[in-house]
């Protein structure tokens, strides 16, 4: 049998705080230029603007590696942490979600539609958000969730434009999944959503929030919105 690759993909929401803005254009740029520079000695990393889209973070790091050694998460999260010690007097983290990926026990098959975290071009949305399942749901039998989940899936291919990531974090976050989507499409994943959630799978939902939208751009594009 094939082995599959373990991922480790971390999601980084930050603020700039005032003192950030203080600083010379050129400061700003480069301050954020050596801290991606840093992170990137040990991990794919992409940049993405959070606000205007919503409140409470400017801007988020993806960063992802593979996992397949038990020390990997450790020694990435110290490097990570390493790395942004220059901006702590400017940068306030917000928020952080992270998991592993893993075979699914619904389909024996990869989808065509699974994000690749290290393509080489990226769309321009990412929807991120932490999901948790109810108790009943993981006391049913394994037939009756293959058969809601043979459902979800059936819709999700209904929709081959939008990517997905599925990252497992039971014990390891609050959450149990984080979910990620990436499209070049917000109303048409917006559909996607509303027809999902029409799904006798949602029923055993019991939490999927907060969610965050982001965007991404060309790295000097970006950089320009907080280094004018």
């Amino acid at each position: 049998m094939e082995q599959v690759s373990r991922l480790l993909s971390h999601f980084a929401f930050f603020s700039f705080e005032i003192p950030f803005f203080q600083l010379e254009s050129g400061k700003r740029r480069q301050l954020i230029r050596d801290w991606l520079n840093a992170l990137r000695q040990v991990s794919q990393v992409e940049l993405y603007q959070v606000y205007p889209a919503q409140v409470g973070a400017d801007f988020m790091l993806w960063t992802s590696l593979e996992a397949n050694d038990p020390t990997t998460p450790g020694r990435f999260f110290a490097s990570f942490a390493r790395a942004g010690n220059s901006l702590r007097s400017f940068v306030v983290p917000r928020q952080v979600y992270w998991g592993l990926t893993r075979p699914s026990q619904y389909t024996k098959t990869r989808s065509s539609q699974e994000i690749d975290p290290f393509a080489p071009h990226r769309k321009p949305y990412l929807v991120i958000y932490p999901f948790v399942k109810t108790t009943e749901w993981y006391l049913m039998s394994r037939e009756a969730r293959q058969g809601m989940m043979n459902e979800h899936i059936r819709i999700g291919k209904q929709y081959p434009q939008i990517e997905q990531l599925l990252l497992y974090s039971s014990g390891l976050q609050d959450q149990e999944f984080i979910v990620v989507y990436e499209t070049e499409d917000l109303s048409l994943f917006s559909e996607l959503v509303q027809e999902l959630r029409g799904s006798e799978a949602r029923r055993y939902t019991l939490r999927d929030t907060p969610l965050y939208t982001v965007m991404h751009h060309p790295e000097e594009e970006i950089l320009s919105l907080w280094a004018w």
